[in-house]
């Protein structure tokens, strides 16, 4: 047996000083669509799917746009540890700038494409799951520019070091979510579009509370340049490139879905939601990652990078192999949560014992996409991404031709599609730092 250490070193206390607070603010988005898919689950299995089907939707602006915070986190962090203070804040002005324009963009866009999308991604074979979605794209379309300017805001703080702040507005903003949901679904008794507008409110709240913020922060944001703008612009297309293929995934995965049945549909959106709240919770360890490298590499201390990055990654496979054991240990406790119908836990089970089974690939893939990120090489974390396609489309493809192979089959795809995201993403990594020192990265 290894040596009992009680006391943490000061690079574990350095990550978890940020990683924890950001595991809040991560944990707090799909721990809303938990309760979001438990308050609309109990309406019914259409209503349930068309949710699920309209989430899918409008994950795709939210991860197209991702590159608002990503690309403002590293440019930020770089930019402060190598005290070009004017350039950071000018690069954080970039951001809620170019979020607030895209925002309107994306309204118009998603209120003209609601029936369509709402048909491609599995509700064509029910007309009630079709009239669930659209009802609630319709009203969510509305909330765009806040969320495009909330995803600038926390790029901006993340960027400084500060994960404390955007923390407490999470929190804020999805408390008042879940409280305006319960009013306008169970007691006002609007259905979904009452769940719709909840959102929008808790996204222009989030949205408000984030400029307020920016304007206490240590690097006040200031109108961009010419220079600051490019330069995001440059990010902007790699970025949402790499972030459009990691959607598609998503969406192919609910469109997949839709095409098994709605039972199935309904189970794969309780056990999706809850791999976002796990999975996406182990990101939590991409952000100590990616502020890490970027201000290592900014100085141009490989050797740090280095080991901070391995550290991180020892804990984020710890960290993985905690959330897949308590996942499938939960499996046939969480899906009553959501639904009453015997046919929807059952599938929800089968998918909650493959989410758990995965969740050790899923932290891997997640913390070396921080370490990437912080190195600011957005062009390899595109062809990583786009390349990791070819691990999920032949077993998804087949899962959508051969209905018998079931939720069992569609999950496989994905963990075949994280295990060749995180084999790119770690080549990419070794050569960042050096294929030599990396060889050790993951040892004790």
């Amino acid at each position: 047996m290894g040596r009992f250490r009680p006391a943490l070193s000061s690079t574990d206390r350095r990550i978890l000083a940020l990683a924890l607070p950001a595991l809040g603010a991560l944990v707090i988005e799909p721990l809303y669509n938990l309760v979001d898919s438990a308050i609309v689950g109990h309406l019914g299995a259409a209503p349930l799917g068309g949710l699920a089907v309209a989430t899918a939707a409008l994950n795709v602006i939210g991860w197209a746009a991702g590159f608002l915070q990503m690309a403002t986190v590293s440019a930020v962090a770089a930019k402060r540890s190598a005290e070009r203070r004017e350039e950071a804040a000018r690069s954080a002005g970039a951001a809620y700038l170019a979020a607030g324009l895209l925002g309107l963009v994306a309204l118009v866009l998603m209120e003209l494409a609601a029936p369509g999308l709402a048909s491609a991604l599995g509700g064509h074979g029910d007309r009630a799951v079709r009239s669930a979605a659209v009802t609630y794209l319709d009203i969510a379309a509305l909330g765009l520019p806040g969320l495009l300017v909330t995803l600038g805001g926390n790029g901006h703080l993340v960027g400084l070091a500060d994960t404390r702040r955007p923390l407490r507005i999470a929190l804020g903003a999805n408390l008042a979510n879940v409280a305006l949901e319960l009013l306008l679904v169970d007691v006002v008794h609007l259905g979904v579009a009452g769940s719709a507008w909840g959102t929008v409110a808790a996204q222009y709240l989030s949205a408000g509370w984030f400029l307020l913020a920016a304007r206490r922060a240590a690097i006040v944001a200031r109108w961009p340049g010419r220079q600051a703008l490019a330069e995001l612009a440059r990010a902007a297309g790699p970025l949402s490139v790499r972030t459009m293929a990691l959607g598609v995934v998503y969406l192919a995965a609910t469109a997949v879905a839709g095409r098994l049945g709605v039972t199935r549909l309904g189970g794969h959106q309780i056990a999706m939601t809850l791999w976002n709240l796990l999975a996406l919770g182990l990101d939590a360890l991409a952000v100590p990652a990616q502020i890490f490298v970027s201000e290592a590499l900014a100085t141009d201390d490989r050797d740090a990078a280095r080991r901070l990055g391995g550290r991180v990654l020892r804990l984020g496979l710890l960290a993985g192999v905690l959330a897949g054991i308590a996942t499938i240990a939960l499996a046939l406790v969480i899906p009553p949560l959501f639904t009453t119908e015997r046919a929807i836990q059952q599938q929800a089970s089968l998918g909650l014992v493959c989410c758990g089974a995965q969740q050790p690939l899923a932290a891997l893939a997640y913390v070396l996409d921080g370490l990437v990120l912080g190195a600011a090489d957005y062009t390899r974390l595109r062809r990583a991404m786009v390349l990791a396609l070819l691990g999920f489309a032949p077993l998804a493809l087949a899962t959508a031709a051969s209905p018998e192979l079931g939720l069992a089959g569609l999950w496989v795809a994905l963990a075949m599609w994280l295990a060749a995201r995180a084999g790119l993403l770690w080549r990419r990594w070794g050569e960042l730092v050096g294929a030599a020192q990396l060889s050790g990265a993951l040892a004790p």
